[in-house]
Parts: structure tokens; sequence; C-alpha cells
């Protein structure tokens, strides 16, 4: 078999390998349809813990849930799936308010880093950095 007609099979078999995956919705992106949703997806991995108060973002990516005792609860959509995370403000390295509807929020996790997050509104976003920041600081992660 000649080197051209072999390479053509090889890229045709890439596409439709490629095609096959996106049509099957292999490359949809994972939303929060809602707070139910979000606090059934959280409750998959942490059974235990009732989340009180639930901030999605304006895209639906993410989601902020209070489980008392300091701590919020986070699930992030990567990809088509979701991650879950328990942090508490001991596990923050960076805090920073955007704008108004803004939160930037860095952990010290590396599995991960955290990103910046956009909510509809400014209360919930003010509740976030309200639950991460550690007592006697500002919003900009530094010690008062």
């Amino acid at each position: 078999m000649s080197l051209p007609i072999l390479v053509a099979i090889v890229t045709f078999g890439i596409a439709l390998s490629v095609a096959a995956v996106h049509f099957t919705g292999g490359s949809k992106a994972a939303t929060l349809s809602s707070v139910d949703r979000a606090v059934s997806r959280f409750t998959e991995d942490f059974p235990d813990e009732i989340a009180t108060v639930v901030r999605l973002t304006a895209d639906a990516k993410t989601a902020f849930l209070d489980i008392g005792r300091g701590r919020i609860g986070i699930v992030h959509s990567i990809g088509d799936r979701f991650l879950t995370r328990i942090v508490s403000p001991q596990n923050v390295a960076v805090l920073n308010a955007g704008d108004a509807n803004t939160v930037s929020l860095r952990l010290a996790d590396f599995t991960w880093k955290g990103g910046r997050f956009r909510f509809a509104s400014s209360t919930d976003a003010q509740g976030v950095l309200k639950a991460l920041e550690p007592q006697g600081s500002n919003s900009t992660g530094q010690a008062a």
C-alpha cells in the first residue's frame, strides 16, 4: 500500500473517531441546572453533609454550598464531570473580590487551584467571600 493512501486512511479514521465522540455527547460540558442538582451532586460524594445555602455561578458551572462549621462545599464542572471539594478558610491561598459579582479564589490544594467565579448577584458573591475569608482579614487575601 502506498504511503499517501495509508495517510488518507489514518486521517479519515481519526476524524471519524473524533466525530463519533462529539456526536455521542463526549464533548458536552456539564452544568448545574438548579440548586437541587448541585445539592444532589455534592451529596453523592459527601452523604453526611447538609447544605444550608447554595450559591450558583452565573454560568451554572460551579456551586458553593454552606455546610456549617466554617466550611464550604464546592461543586465545579470540569468537562462532562463534576469535581467536589470541601474547603475552609485555611485552605484558601488567595481570595479577591473582582467587581461586585465576581470572586477570584486560589486554593492551596494542588489538585484544583480554584478560579474566577461570576455570580448573578452581588449578594451571592459577598456570601462566598464572607464564608471563605479568614477571621480578621480583608477580601484581598492579606491579614488586616
